[in-house]
Order: structure tokens, then C-alpha cells, then sequence
């Protein structure tokens, strides 16, 4: 089993050192912007680099638009790699268009910092964000001079639930997809914001309808109607969705339970509450938490052939019973962390309940409740 990496307390906004000097100098929050092909991902970015809104933005696009107001950039070829130009724009943003997951545009883009205060990112339609998520959330290297503030699904209101009933299979091989979840339904998954575009396009009997659905799959996220990705700016900058204390907050008010919806795709959320004023063993509750998130198994169906439940996000608080100090929860697939929260709470947050969430397929209430009872001696309330 692998050894967890120690993990330090987190209080207050990222920092790192200056390597010239002492001076403390504040992460830079990136966001990733994903969604389906089609779904306004490009033209809500370009409505973010020509607008005015006094914010400097670095946007990474997947690349852009033919009916792109923007200058386009020049790619120069290098063997098998590119360089990425970035443009200046007239709003204090800066812009570069890329193919790939972003990394190298990002190493390059830390070369100009002091020109940007926020990093957008966005990935191309038929990506599943899981792993790009992994690289900016959890990688040592780029984790010195970024931090993932949140995942950010841009879905057609017209189309979105054609598109979340495709057949699992990869978009370029055609190969079965891991686990039998289309890309659509991954991106809806692991979203922290939804951004329900094109509702114009649909009356409300409908928007009703693929409301519901989207939050049968995911109902921890927040969700935004937009007409042509008009969306203010602030709504989608500094979320902090993988902030503990956050998450708390996003906790109490959304992740309820949802009941498969008319649609064939088994994800949605459950939601597992324990009793007020309890206390749970870390060690207890890790150890169980690595088998299920690691082998796709309770404890004790590891050795036997039950359906395996697949986790695509998890998030939860407790009150470590050894340390009595309150802890949060992350997980995206198979990695996660534990963080302490503050040891004073906001104003309006309830911390006296903890709360685990999953967003996953095949999840049965009944035995998570089981299963968590026997690894922690603590019955969450059903």
C-alpha cells in the first residue's frame, strides 16, 4: 500500500517563497473550464479576454475559434514541440492557445509573473478533466507557484443530456471507456460550477428537466444559467472549492442524496451525515477510505465479485477523535487529502456534523452506511 505524503496545515491563501528574498509572494489560483464539444467553452473565454473588467486574466485555450475576435497566434514547430506565443490584450489579459493538457504553457507562462493575477484553463471538449485535475491539484513542481481553485462545466442546455447518454467509448480510439462513464457525464461529475449555457434555446418544461438530471449526477455543485456564456466574471474567480472550510459551507448547503434519474448513466450523489457532536478515528476512517477509493470496494468485498462502486469526487468533514481537531476532505478518483480547517469557524457554518459525500456509479446507500459502521464503530444517519 502506498505511504500517504504528510499534509500541513493550510489556513489562509497559498503561499511560496520569492527565491530573490524573504518576500512571501501569493499562489496563483487556476481554473479549469471544461464541457462537452459545442457547449461555449471558447466563447466564454473570449468574452472574459475582450471584455473590460479590470482583472488580469491568463487564458489558456484549447484553441481558437474560427469566429474569434482575437489575433490569432502563431504556433512555431520545434521537432515535436510548439511554442506558445502569448498575446498582450487591450484588457490586461494574456492569452496563448494550446493542444495539449496546458502544463507547458503554464511552466512558460510563470516566466511573465506580476502580469496576471488568475489563471484560466480549458480543455478540449472530449477530455475527461480527471486527470488534468490530478496534475495541477496534486503535482509537487507546479503546486510551488499555482493552486487549483476550481473546476468550472460548461453544459448546452439543447443537447447536454443526448450527450450524457452516449456510449461510453473514447472519443478517439473508440476504445470502451474505464468503468462505462462517457466523458460528458465525467465532466457534469467532477464540476464544482455549472455553467448552464444556452437556455435560451429551450423552454422551461425543459431547462426543468436537464436540471434535475445534472443534479442527479452532481448535486454539489453550484449552477448558473447563461445565455452565449455571459457570465459576470467574479461569479467564476475564487471559488477556493478545494478550500476546506469551503467545502464545509458547500457541504451544508447542497450534496443531498439523488436517486438515478430518467437517464441511463447510474452517477449521482450520496450523501452521509453522523451524528451531531461525534468524533470518528482518523486512522479508522483513512483506512477504510483507501480501500474504497483504491480498490473501488468496501473493505469487505475485496476478495468477493460485488459490483464494483466507482468514485469520481468525494468530500467530507470530521472531528478526529484522537486529536479532536476538524478535518475536511478531497478526493477526485482515486486521490485525496485530509486537511485541517481553522480552528474558528465562519460566521453561519454549522461544524458540529460531520459529512462525507460521493459522486460516483453503482453507489448503494445501505452498504456504505454498513460498511462505515464496522471501520469506525460510528452508524452515519441514514
Amino acid at each position: 500500500m502506498e505511504e500517504i505524503p504528510s499534509l500541513l496545515p493550510i489556513y489562509n491563501a497559498p503561499t511560496l517563497k520569492d527565491e530573490e528574498g524573504d518576500k512571501s509572494l501569493e499562489k496563483i489560483p487556476l481554473t479549469i473550464v471544461t464541457g462537452y464539444l459545442g457547449s461555449g467553452k471558447t466563447t466564454l473565454l473570449n468574452h472574459i479576454l475582450s471584455e473590460h473588467h479590470g482583472k488580469r486574466i491568463a487564458v489558456i485555450l484549447n484553441e481558437f475559434g474560427a469566429s474569434s475576435d482575437i489575433e490569432k497566434r502563431m504556433t512555431v514547430g520545434q521537432g515535436d514541440e510548439q511554442v506558445e506565443e502569448w498575446l498582450e490584450l487591450k484588457n490586461g489579459c494574456l492569452c496563448c492557445s494550446v493542444k495539449d493538457s496546458g502544463v507547458k504553457a503554464i511552466e512558460n507562462l510563470m516566466q511573465k509573473r506580476g502580469k496576471f493575477d488568475y489563471i484560466l484553463l480549458e480543455t478540449t471538449g472530449l477530455a475527461d478533466p480527471g486527470p488534468i485535475i490530478d496534475i495541477f491539484w496534486m503535482d509537487d513542481d507546479l503546486g510551488s507557484s499555482v493552486y487549483l481553485d476550481a473546476v468550472i462545466t460548461v453544459a448546452d442546455a439543447k443537447h447536454v443530456l443526448e450527450y450524457l447518454t452516449e456510449a461510453p467509448i473514447d472519443p478517439e480510439d473508440k476504445t470502451p471507456l474505464e468503468n462505462g462513464i462517457n466523458i460528458a457525464t465525467r465532466q457534469i461529475a467532477l464540476a464544482d460550477l455549472i455553467l448552464l449555457n444556452k437556455t435560451d434555446l429551450i423552454d422551461q418544461e425543459r431547462r426543468t428537466l436537464v436540471e434535475q438530471e445534472l443534479g442527479t449526477i452532481n448535486d454539489s455543485a453550484s449552477l448558473i444559467r447563461t445565455e452565449r456564456s455571459i457570465v459576470p466574471v467574479h461569479k467564476i474567480l475564487d471559488i477556493k472549492a478545494f478550500d476546506a472550510e469551503v467545502t464545509t459551507k458547500v457541504l451544508e448547503i447542497h450534496a443531498k442524496d439523488t436517486q438515478s434519474g430518467q437517464l441511463p448513466t447510474n452517477v449521482h450523489t450520496i450523501s452521509l451525515s453522523f451524528p451531531k457532536g461525534s468524533s470518528i478515528q482518523r486512522k479508522a476512517l483513512e483506512g477504510w477510505l483507501q480501500t474504497f477509493l483504491w480498490e473501488h470496494r468496501l473493505p469487505e468485498d475485496v476478495d468477493s465479485d460485488v459490483e464494483p462502486m466507482v468514485i469520481l469526487r468525494s468530500k467530507g468533514i470530521f472531528r478526529d477523535a484522537e486529536t479532536d481537531e476538524l478535518l475536511g476532505i478531497q478526493g477526485v478518483h482515486e486521490l485525496y487529502e485530509i486537511t485541517p480547517l481553522p480552528p474558528h469557524p465562519t460566521k453561519g457554518v454549522n461544524w458540529s456534523q460531520g459529512k462525507v459525500v460521493f459522486i460516483g456509479k453503482g453507489l448503494d446507500k445501505g452498504r456504505l452506511v454498513s460498511s462505515l459502521e464496522k471501520a469506525t464503530g460510528l452508524s452515519p444517519i441514514q
